[in-house]
């Protein structure tokens, strides 16, 4: 089964989105994982719906799937990176983008809108912030239910949820919901997991509904172009078609939009060709 490769648009951050999607798919890419910010479909800008509707006209037009994302970094404050989370004080205002992420994705007809839990803060106890991340994920994952769409949890390192074994912890608390499913980024396997990369596709398999793809070393939260870090590719993509997976596999390289074209063209050419490779 070919694997279905995409690209970041936070990778892409000095295009407008209309060209970024224009590019992608020029280059061959078959989807695209969309992060919501101020430049790229910015869910408080006036008339959002409407600009909603024809990002949704662009991406049939070129033949894209559609996977959300909410990692932008100073769109809900410009002061403090990816805050509020749904770990702070203030975690309403998260609530309320994650909420309008699930409507964005349902009218774009998207395979998974993502998101993450957030750093502890400081003077939080552990229980706590597990609390706030219990009761924010549940609101999130209502909403989704309601409205179709289907969640994918990241375990992000450094963040209260940065590997597998706490996201079916979460998963469990919640109560296994048919909406909250996991997004996997292959490199973080290689910097926070104790097993192979490929080991751990296999692992979570029925879990997956979105993958981003990068390389990392182990224990360094770097993203790296590929060939530059320590992961074997050829076993991990072999991984995911084994388990049947039939989702967006998205390059996630957001400190590369200095040179994204030629990086996206050079990242599709090395995941074709470790596609091809016999394991």
């Amino acid at each position: 089964m070919s694997l279905r490769f995409g690209y970041g648009t936070n990778g892409f951050a000095n295009h407008r989105l209309d060209d970024a999607l224009a590019v992608i798919a020029d280059l061959g890419y078959t989807g695209v994982a969309l992060t919501l910010d101020h430049a790229h479909l910015d869910p408080y800008q006036p008339k959002v719906f409407e600009r909603t509707a024809a990002v949704a006209t662009a991406l049939g037009r070129h033949g894209l799937g559609v996977v959300v994302e909410t990692g932008a970094r100073y769109l809900l404050d410009p002061r403090r990176k990816h805050a509020p989370t749904l770990l702070d004080a203030d975690r309403r205002r998260r609530v309320d983008f994650l909420r309008r992420a699930v409507d964005i994705g349902a009218d774009l007809g998207a395979e998974a809108v993502s998101f993450w839990a957030g750093v502890r803060p400081d003077g939080l106890g552990p229980a706590d912030a597990w609390d706030r991340l219990v009761a924010g994920c549940a609101e999130i994952v209502a909403h989704a239910d309601a409205t179709g769409v289907v969640l994918g949890f990241e375990p992000e390192p450094g963040m209260l949820v940065e590997n597998l074994a706490q996201w079916h912890a979460l998963r469990a608390d919640l109560g296994r919901p048919a909406a909250f499913g996991l997004t996997l980024d292959i490199g973080h396997c290689r910097c926070n997991e104790p097993v192979p990369v490929a080991d751990c596709v296999r692992a979570v398999g029925p879990y997956l509904v979105n993958v981003q793809i990068d390389d990392m070393r182990a224990g360094v939260h770097e993203h790296l172009e590929f060939g530059a870090g320590e992961i074997d590719f050829p076993p991990v993509l072999a991984a995911l078609s084994e388990v049947g997976y039939a989702g967006l596999v998205a390059v996630e390289l957001p400190r590369h939009s200095h040179a994204a074209p030629q990086v996206a063209a050079r990242s599709l050419d090395f995941l074709r060709a470790a596609e091809g490779i016999l394991v």
